[in-house]
């Protein structure tokens, strides 16, 4: 579907493609592998996680820049090893998951089937550097992903320093501006745009645009979504997304 990647058509059979927010992040803890792997074998076609370097040059899947929220411990995540970060443990809420700590990105690529591809979103800083991109490039080479890709920021300045580096592969901006605009691939449009302006999808499609609306609970807009004929849907979900729009169909 998108311009510079081949995605299959969605496992589901529902007509979008279903975007896996974190993973599973309802059932289990976000980015961990185990929401990943329950997303797959719900349906999901990509899963979306989050990027951030460490100090040893590894890339963990991570979203918040302090372990505080989503682990057993506390302090700066980029400042950590692996071999430190592997000390600590994933948590849903209050529930500790003590098999689950904060997987690698090759960890995850090593879960997805052939036609399952990943949505990248570059949350750290250290991403406007070109360096820290390039080595995120060797990265997804060595993993063999460059052909089922796509990298996300909400920061076209991020998205740039990306494009200078690796200009073949596709790139997602979440949008803000009530038209489709910005050099990229993918627009993740809030719902209030979508709202504000039904013309939207209509448009970004004319300029060749994917669109994808940034709202993690979509399952009571999807008749609507389905009129405006947006391409995929994201979920912290994939099993109750799916099965919300099967009983429209």
């Amino acid at each position: 579907m998108l311009r510079r990647v081949e995605l299959p058509h969605p496992r589901s059979g529902i007509g979008f493609v279903i975007v896996a927010h974190r993973g599973n992040r309802k059932q289990c803890p976000e980015n961990s592998l185990a929401a990943f792997r329950l997303a797959i074998d719900e349906g999901a076609d990509l899963l979306e996680t989050d990027l951030r370097p460490l100090a040893d040059g590894t890339f963990a899947c991570f979203h918040d820049p302090i372990l505080d929220r989503m682990t057993n411990g506390s302090g700066s995540v980029e400042k950590l090893t692996l071999a430190d970060l592997r000390k600590f443990r994933l948590r849903q809420g209050s529930s500790i998951w003590e098999k689950e700590s904060v997987p690698l990105i090759g960890e995850v690529a090593a879960l997805c089937p052939p036609d399952v591809a990943l949505a990248l979103e570059l949350k750290s800083a250290q991403f406007d550097n070109p360096a820290i991109c390039a080595a995120l490039l060797q990265e997804l080479a060595r993993l063999a992903l460059l052909k089922r890709v796509i990298i996300l920021s909400f920061h076209q300045r991020r998205l740039a320093t990306w494009q200078r580096v690796a200009p073949d592969i596709p790139i997602g901006l979440v949008a803000f501006s009530p038209w489709p605009r910005g050099s990229c691939d993918f627009l993740g449009p809030i719902p209030p745009i979508l709202y504000a302006n039904p013309l939207y999808v209509r448009e970004a499609h004319r300029k060749g645009y994917i669109v994808c609306p940034l709202e993690s609970r979509p399952e009571g807009r999807i008749r609507y979504y389905q009129h405006l004929g947006v391409d995929a849907l994201l979920t912290d979900d994939p099993s109750a997304t799916i099965a919300a729009a099967r009983s429209l169909c």
